[in-house]
């Protein structure tokens, strides 16, 4: 790696992503502030409408940089889960507010970012984001009262090329740019013991710095890495405590023919990854599972779905759960330390690519 190229990555990792990040962006003001800044800086930059959703929304791109390594990144594939396009609104603002500073990295590599690929399903979620930054508990109960996420057949992640107008719109986008030298997709958990990284298959034994990395920036966190190990359902194999590789269609598909649930199976298209990676190329994939809330105390044999059904249960019953939330021990994971994990993973994702290429 080049002396400019690793400068280029250590700004990236300083770049003042979560300045200021107590509550999430207002959508539409901060697509309005990219495209200002897209429009001021022709010669790295440019603000695209890839499509739009079913309920007729704008799907929003942006092309950043001069390099020959293009990278694409998106998030929102599942509705609840809004700390990645977050992060990617607030990744493309700072960089296109610093171009000077990321010059280097702007002619190494060139990104192809979606900051959310399912507006309907952001717009559906609205009520419990918009309350961000209540107490603890007052916002572990909004999530659990109106958090809203697409079952199978609706799922985005799970839908590519076709199954949606959203998955063709991307996927177009993404054939017209494609090969990639790296796909991030960014996800989250409700949740969780930990902090998760999936890595897909193909480089899950071979990125070790990135795992290096994402463990180095939990721990700075103080947030736990995820370790359970689930001998490969639905395509999670176990690489490492806190690192799995990413699920496939296929295997989803598999999981329920073998308990002859044929049904649910054909729902499962191919996830973002593989669509990527069918594009040409070696791609790095990777998809990052942070969890909105650390449960400090989980029920024996129980799942986080489990705790999350049980507790909306309750909630829907007209039940207090305050006491339960207590006892779980549940915490916010503060935007600002999501925000950072996001933004080093990146980073050290895009140094285990070029540390690939020597």
């Amino acid at each position: 790696m080049s002396d400019v190229l690793k400068a280029s990555l250590e700004v990236l990792n300083e770049l003042p992503v979560s300045t200021g990040a107590e509550r999430f962006l207002e959508p539409d003001d901060a697509a309005e502030r990219i495209r200002r800044l897209a429009a001021r800086h022709p010669d790295i930059a440019q603000y695209v409408q890839i499509g739009e959703s079913e309920e007729g929304r704008l799907i929003d791109g942006v092309v950043m940089g001069r390099g020959s390594r293009h990278v694409s990144l998106l998030a929102g594939n599942h509705s609840d889960e809004p700390v990645g396009p977050d992060f990617l609104r607030r990744f493309v603002t700072v960089v296109l507010s610093h171009p000077d500073a990321c010059s280097a990295l702007l002619d190494a590599f060139r990104f192809f970012v979606i900051p959310h690929t399912n507006p309907d399903g952001a717009f559906r979620n609205r009520i419990w984001r918009e309350a961000w930054g209540d107490d603890a508990g007052g916002i572990v109960t909004e999530y659990l009262r109106h958090a809203v996420r697409e079952p199978p057949g609706r799922d985005v992640e799970f839908g590519f090329p076709d199954m949606r107008p959203e998955n063709r719109a991307v996927a177009a986008w993404l054939r017209k740019h494609g090969p990639f030298v790296l796909h991030g997709s960014l996800h989250g958990m409700g949740i969780s013991a930990g902090a998760l990284l999936l890595i897909e298959k193909n480089w899950g034994y071979r990125a070790t710095l990135l795992q290096e990395r994402f463990g180095q920036a939990a721990q700075v966190e103080d947030l736990p890495l995820y370790d359970r190990n689930r001998q490969g359902e639905k395509g999670f194999f176990y690489l490492a405590p806190g690192f799995w590789t990413t699920p496939e269609g296929s295997t989803m598909r598999a999981f329920f023919e073998a308990r002859n649930d044929k049904e649910t199976a054909a729902l499962f298209r191919s996830s973002s990854m593989e669509y990527v990676r069918s594009l040409g190329g070696d791609p790095l994939c990777y998809v990052t599972e942070l969890p909105l809330f650390l449960v400090g105390d989980m029920p024996p044999g129980r799942g986080s779905q489990q705790v999350i059904s049980a507790l909306r249960l309750r909630i829907a019953q007209g039940d207090d759960v305050d006491e339960d939330i207590k006892r779980l021990g549940l915490r916010t994971l503060p935007l600002e330390a999501a925000l950072r994990m996001q933004l080093r993973t990146l980073s050290a994702a895009l140094e285990q690519v070029v540390a690939g290429e020597g």
